[in-house]
């Protein structure tokens, strides 16, 4: 006879454990924010080794913030003007943003920015832009993402004038991560 109560479902090795269904679905809302988040340093990283403004690249990346803001604010919502609101504010946001860094593109403003100044104003709204609408939103990942990507505004400048040391630094670390990363995939590979 078993001890165990009827509606628990023992484990076995053919189930994977709860944690892990756990770990996996958290990686999964995650993944918008982590795609965002790896988009915007490709692009910071662009610019500051190419010193241009990747204009049509941060006009893509705002209407897919955009869709990441409503995702997130949607599950929030339980009522259809709630989430009405939500579409609204975000398309408004965005396209205010989108607006305004399209000001900066005018011949007029152009004769007194350089290259290198309208990048870094274009990522500045962007940053004040992902903030803002994360706070709309009520979500700290996308506030969140906007705090790092204020940090790649100094880190703009920062590369400029440091870009070998910064390359040798992020391959350096690169090649660690990836030698862990496989260490741990062989030991867990060993484990089970």
């Amino acid at each position: 006879m078993s001890n165990q109560d009827p509606g628990v479902v023992p484990h076995t090795s053919d189930t994977p454990a709860p944690s892990h269904f756990w770990r996996l679905n958290f990686w999964i809302k995650e993944l918008p924010f982590s795609a965002v988040l790896i988009l915007t340093l490709i692009g910071v990283a662009y610019t500051s080794f190419s010193r241009q403004p990747i204009t049509g690249y941060w006009e893509l990346l705002a209407p897919l913030i955009a869709l990441v803001c409503v995702g997130t604010g949607w599950n929030r919502e339980t009522d259809r003007a709630g989430r009405l609101r939500i579409i609204g504010t975000q398309v408004l946001h965005w396209l205010a943003f989108l607006v305004v860094m399209n000001m900066l593109l005018l011949t007029a403003v152009q004769r007194v920015f350089t290259s290198n100044s309208t990048g870094l104003a274009i990522f500045t709204l962007l940053t004040l832009g992902t903030f803002t609408a994360g706070v709309h939103v009520l979500s700290w990942q996308v506030c969140l993402l906007g705090l790092i990507m204020a940090l790649g505004i100094p880190a703009i400048a920062w590369v400029e004038n440091s870009a070998l040391i910064f390359v040798l630094i992020a391959g350096v670390l690169l090649g660690i991560a990836i030698a862990l990363w496989w260490h741990i995939h062989e030991w867990r590979g060993h484990k089970a």
